[in-house]
């Protein structure tokens, strides 16, 4: 019974950051700052990525860890896992080597905004269309190789289990919400896009890839 609390408690309080994290993001609260303070928007984005660090660390560190293991591989399949999860980490990083760092972290926007050459109107970050590298193949790979990288474990305890699947349920939700501005921004030439690539999980790889130029399946 003890355990089954502890996973709800778990659960909830990551739906909790998950919850705030997607709503600090929407353009409807953004519209609301812009609003109220203007330009000065642009010190939004790492002022969002701040607190929500703040707050997952937080939630991470008083989350209930129950002394429960679900599995402990044993020699040499917890080398194999370990390979594989390296594999997902460069994975990661060949991903985010296509994002903006800078427009990212919001240090991009504080730099326009002391430039004077801020604009309101791309909220607090300059949305780019990327289809370059791993988007050919998954409209999110950053988010593909974080639940690989998660997920491949020697190891596995109650409490990293109903972690591990509460950020995947973040994903895969943060994804539908995150693509509603996407759309907005891009208009049809996303929703092509999404239509043509998968949106996690890159099954089309070996069979298809798109080009922007062309709006097609190559």
């Amino acid at each position: 019974m003890n355990l089954i609390l502890d996973g709800i408690v778990i659960v909830g309080l990551f739906a909790i950051f998950g919850i705030s994290h997607s709503v600090l993001a929407s353009n409807k609260v953004k519209r609301r700052i812009i609003n109220k303070f203007g330009n000065k928007i642009a010190f939004y984005r790492l002022f969002y990525n701040l607190f929500s660090t703040v707050v997952f660390l937080a939630i991470y560190y008083f989350s209930p860890k129950p002394d429960v293991y679900i599995y402990d591989l044993d020699y040499p399949f917890d080398i194999v896992i370990l390979i594989l999860q390296v594999l997902s980490l460069i994975g990661f990083f060949w991903a985010a080597s296509y994002i903006d760092a800078k427009e990212f972290l919001g240090i991009s926007q504080i730099k326009r905004y002391f430039e004077g050459t801020y604009d309101p109107e791309e909220l607090d970050e300059h949305l780019t269309f990327i289809i370059r590298g791993p988007f050919h193949y998954t409209r999110h790979p950053i988010y593909f190789f974080s639940i690989l990288f998660l997920g491949l474990r020697p190891q596995m305890d109650f409490f990293y289990m109903v972690f591990f699947l509460a950020m995947t349920a973040y994903f895969v939700f943060g994804s539908k919400f995150e693509e509603k501005k996407l759309i907005e921004r891009f208009g049809v030439r996303y929703i092509n896009y999404k239509k043509s690539v998968p949106a996690i999980v890159p099954y089309k790889i070996f069979t298809q890839k798109y080009t922007s130029e062309q709006n097609e399946i190559i």
